[in-house]
């Protein structure tokens, strides 16, 4: 069933807004007289549920381990049953198209639920949180504020962020009902979503697997070089990297801009044996004409970087 994630700033209202949905999809489920819809479940994901500190976020590898919490415990909910809200950060676009992947591979849609809160505004929450021991508690300002200057906001144009619905902070709840029919059906039929082709999940390994197909008898001759173009371009991403590597021997992370993209390093070396199977991933999911060869180099780029992380 469904996967939605939540996107916004920290303070924004996601967890408010999340809770709106999770009742709103109880009060259906509870209503239907259809069976398929009656036994639907919902799982709420979020850093209270996963027992995840605020300070979490303050360095980059605790924070590397809060986002593989969350990726592990949507995967682990992800079923023909259940209704998942990831509502973690999922500030990053690489990490979005990762739950994008994991939904994909198990045949079930998936939407983004942008939180619309402007940044003062979502200071001015956090200042209030901070202060009301009560409550949950907000972000250290430090954290805060780095988490807002890192957000990358969801773009509807990219097939891992679309369906978007925006909720304005003044809206008294999302379009509850536009997020069912978009998942679920007006009339209550699952949407059906096809996996990538190339695409099996065997466990917690995903395999690349070639199918001889029609269209691919009979491709058309402006995109009969496509995996060539796939394949020159993620290789020379690769050289780029080890390159850089070489030259700059003993050093910590790094930049390395390809294009309009920028390639983050982490802060430990990355072997070639590494990087040529997150090639070989990347090639798998895309050899069946899922890119325009204009875009290559971005999605690959997005790709690694989501790796990286």
């Amino acid at each position: 069933m469904p996967l939605i994630m939540i996107s916004g700033y920290p303070s924004s209202g996601k967890t408010y807004r999340s809770n709106q949905l999770v009742e709103f999809f109880n009060a259906k489920i509870k209503a239907a007289t259809e069976s398929r819809i009656s036994r639907l479940t919902v799982v709420h994901i979020n850093d209270q549920t996963l027992g995840l500190s605020r300070d979490a976020y303050r360095e980059a590898r605790s924070e590397k381990d809060a986002r593989a919490a969350e990726y592990s415990a949507v995967k682990r909910a992800l079923g023909r049953d259940t209704i998942v809200i990831a509502d973690g950060l999922n500030y990053i676009k690489g990490f979005r198209y990762q739950l994008y992947c994991e939904a994909k591979a198990v045949k079930t849609p998936s939407c983004v639920v942008h939180v619309g809160t402007p940044h003062d505004k979502c200071k001015e929450i956090n200042a209030r949180s901070l202060e009301n021991e009560s409550q949950d508690g907000g972000y250290p300002t430090d954290i805060l504020d780095n988490l807002i200057f890192r957000f990358e906001e969801p773009n509807g144009m990219t097939r891992w962020d679309s369906p978007l619905f925006t909720v304005p902070f003044d809206d008294a709840a999302p379009p509850h009902d536009e997020i069912w029919d978009a998942l679920i059906g007006v009339r209550g039929e699952t949407k059906k979503v096809k996996p990538h082709q190339a695409t099996m999940m065997v466990g917690h390994q995903t395999w690349g697997i070639e199918f001889v197909t029609a269209d691919r008898l009979q491709k058309p001759a402006a995109e009969s070089d496509y995996l060539y173009e796939l394949d020159k371009t993620t290789q020379s991403i690769l050289n780029a990297i080890t390159g850089w590597q070489k030259e700059h021997v003993g050093e910590l992370g790094g930049q390395i801009t390809i294009g309009d993209q920028v390639i983050e390093l982490p802060v430990g070396p990355v072997s070639l044996p590494q990087l040529q199977r997150v090639r070989r991933q990347f090639i798998s999911l895309n050899r069946q004409h899922s890119l325009p060869k204009s875009r290559i180099s971005n999605s690959f780029v997005e790709y690694l970087n989501s790796n990286f992380e």
